[in-house]
């Protein structure tokens, strides 16, 4: 069967996927390498061993004779806004439905497999946020989108809410253009970060950000600076995203229903989550990319922001008192 860059395109919107580009593999450096290694050099991956895997720096260490990169994208975006109330926790969108790397797995083994059946020699491997590749980097190289200062990657189609994967194989096939960088003098991500965690534009240092402290960090309690700026999250955190132009913009619902949220995911009890025993999180989180956080760490999360609130309600409630130089 004759298999092209054209026909993997086909098959991959065939698929369901929203996006799809491809990329070469060769030995041209475009800096990526360097960029990644200086990031943990400044030890910004916080406890995330797994991105010091020297395989992120040369994606044929995952495939010996790889030659391209088939990247592909699920638009995940629904358009059901955060709670407001201070008794309510908020959950990054992108944990609200169904676990993101079941959705893109089956896709991926499929478009896999049929590239596979297309010539005895052709060879594949996919990942979903699974493995050591750089996946942004590669995205953009396909021509998906760009990476933000915010170290999302955008997409002109449904902005940054989109879910990466990508198909390594030994096919040459012909690449897409790079995709050119679009955030220009914006800072808006920057300024609107709580914790400073972007702390240059396109460099964000895990031990600043929430997302990270809610998700990985597995110590009993959060730093306090981390704690005292929550204001509400517990799992994840959108604030980067939701105040970009560009997804103002350009979002737009999905069409998988499995991305639709959970009924308890959208404004659930920071109450009840400071009390999650294993029973409830089975029972609130079935085939969730949310499971990734336990129990204990749903309840540290939940309190910190319970203290953070009260913390803030006692100083409200001092009486003012002016200046001894007044």
């Amino acid at each position: 069967m004759l298999v092209d860059a054209t026909a993997v395109k086909a098959k991959a919107r065939a698929l369901g996927f929203h996006l799809v580009g491809i990329a070469a593999i060769s030995s041209d450096n475009d800096g990526a390498a360097e960029h990644l290694q200086a990031w943990l050099a400044l030890g910004y991956h916080a406890d995330m061993a797994w991105m010091a895997s020297p395989k992120r720096l040369d994606a044929r260490a995952c495939l010996p004779g790889a030659r391209s990169v088939i990247c592909v994208a699920l638009n995940y975006y629904t358009p059901h806004a955060h709670p407001e109330g201070r008794d309510r926790a908020k959950i990054s969108r992108y944990g609200w439905g169904r676990d993101y790397h079941r959705e893109l797995h089956k896709r991926l083994k499929a478009l896999a497999l049929w590239l596979e059946a297309c010539g005895h020699d052709i060879h594949t491997r996919y990942y979903a946020d699974t493995g050591p590749v750089q996946d942004k980097v590669w995205a953009q190289r396909a021509g998906l989108g760009w990476i933000a200062k915010n170290g999302n990657l955008i997409s002109r189609d449904f902005g940054s809410w989109i879910f990466l994967g990508e198909v390594l194989t030994d096919l040459e096939l012909t690449p897409d253009t790079p995709h050119a960088q679009h955030c220009g003098t914006c800072t808006r991500c920057l300024d609107a970060c709580p914790t400073d965690a972007i702390v240059a534009p396109f460099v964000v240092d895990a031990n600043r950000c929430i997302a990270y402290h809610t998700i990985e960090n597995r110590a009993e309690e959060l730093p306090d600076a981390i704690a005292a700026n929550l204001n509400g999250w517990v799992a994840g955190c959108d604030i980067c995203q939701d105040v970009c132009p560009w997804n103002q913009r350009f979002a737009r619902p999905t069409d998988i229903a499995a991305f639709a949220p959970y009924p308890d995911n959208r404004a659930p009890s920071l109450d009840d989550l400071a009390t999650l025993d294993d029973t409830e999180w089975n029972r609130r989180f079935p085939a969730s990319a949310l499971r990734r956080i336990k129990p204990a760490m749903w309840r540290r999360n939940a309190r910190a922001n319970l203290r953070s609130i009260q913390r803030r309600a006692e100083r409200a409630a001092r009486p003012y008192s002016p200046p001894a130089d007044a």
